[in-house]
């Protein structure tokens, strides 16, 4: 038998197995009783005993009668480079495998240890392999990693597939592909589409947030001025003063402060003619759907909403009652992420303010449909 010691391959000579397996004399150690045959002859003397521990397929081979009658037991492992058999084997005496092997064997060590299930080896390999992919090797590794059954690696090959498609076209590896396997080229391009589709359904599901977010703190804002003020706008009945104090979320405060001022004065509210009366309209419609204050609520056309919305219960939009859960879900969300001392804290009474909601326009027709006394004042206008 040819000694394996005296070749250029790495070894797992009697100095390894006292180092791991701490036997007390080099001279104590068993004798190898198996030999792994490699692609180029070399034959490297092993256990049967640690070979049939580390792996249950060897175990399998090891136990299985032989078909001829020989003294001498041979394990063929094939297809891969001698070194890597080398490095499996030592890998199967000792658990380790250096960052060097895994480099130049990595793709033959996971074949070796999918093969003969060694799930240590094999979460390695796919690891090292994962982190040293290629615009060019990334269709090989993929076809790889579909045979040896590594999904972590698979699904790293394909989000680089789907990211780098169009280098990765030109290379030899997707040509190759392209000719000879049409289901794996089939099965990428799929995974693109369904990966571009799930961008989109993200980012639209961010936007919708986003939104609801803003029309929540919209409402926020609305109950603000009308029950406090804020700078240029308040309730009628606080007087305004020379100090002005803008909120902490002036910059959304600002724009609803403005396009209340408009509502009040714009002429075509009521026809439906002005766009942003339509939005103010809406506005009061939103916070009514979601205020649970009805009876202490300052919000104008609140109570008169909701009368409305009890009698025309049956023909309530679908959409709009998404978009009233969804603002709600955003508020509490919202209130959520403050902290508790802040939740609780009850806002400070602005009493200082340019102007109030002074000037209030009493109405008997109906406005957008709904049915307003005489003697109730509805909107808000601004003082000079």
């Amino acid at each position: 038998m040819e000694e394996f010691h005296n070749t250029a391959f790495p070894t797992i000579s009697g100095d390894l197995m006292s180092d791991h397996f701490q036997f007390s004399d080099q001279d104590s150690l068993p004798k190898p009783d198996v030999e792994i045959l490699t692609s180029s002859g070399l034959r490297i003397p092993a256990h049967t005993g640690i070979l049939a521990l580390a792996s249950p397929v060897l175990e399998n081979v090891i136990e299985r009668p032989p078909k001829h009658r020989s003294s001498e037991k041979t394990i063929p492992i094939l297809g891969v480079p001698c070194e890597a058999v080398s490095a499996f084997i030592q890998f199967l005496y000792s658990s380790r495998c250096s960052e060097e092997e895994l480099e130049k064997y990595g793709i033959h060590l996971l074949a070796l240890s999918h093969v003969y299930l060694v799930p240590q080896l094999k979460h390695r390999c796919s690891k090292a392999v994962g982190q040293r992919l290629t615009i060019d090797n990334v269709v090989d590794v993929l076809q790889l990693a579909r045979l040896c059954d590594s999904p972590d690696l698979y699904l790293k090959c394909m989000r680089m597939l789907s990211s780098n498609f169009k280098a990765v076209e030109k290379t030899e590896g997707w040509k190759f592909m392209h000719e000879n396997d049409p289901f794996l080229e089939l099965e990428i391009l799929q995974f693109i589409d369904e990966d571009e589709s799930r961008k989109k359904r993200t980012r639209r599901h961010r936007e919708e947030q986003r939104l609801y977010m803003e029309l929540s703190e919209a409402m926020e804002c609305l109950e603000h001025i009308c029950t406090e003020g804020c700078t240029t706008v308040g309730p009628c009945d606080l007087e305004p003063s020379k100090k002005r104090d803008p909120c902490d979320k002036f910059s959304i405060c600002e724009g609803l402060q403005l396009l209340i001022k408009h509502f009040a004065i714009c002429k075509n509210r009521v026809n439906g003619k002005c766009t942003r009366c339509k939005r103010m309209w809406q506005l009061l419609r939103l916070h009514s759907s979601i205020c649970d204050q009805t009876d202490s609520c300052r919000v104008p056309l609140c109570r008169q909403f909701k009368l409305k919305m009890q009698l025309e219960k049956k023909g309530v939009e679908t959409l709009w009652r998404l978009l009233v859960k969804k603002v709600a879900s955003a508020r509490a969300m919202s209130s959520l992420s403050l902290p508790k001392r802040k939740r609780e804290e009850p806002r400070e009474t602005m009493h200082d303010h340019g102007c109030t909601f002074g000037k209030l326009h009493e109405r008997s027709d109906e406005v957008k449909g709904l049915p307003i006394s005489n003697h109730r004042r509805v909107l808000y206008s601004c003082s000079n």
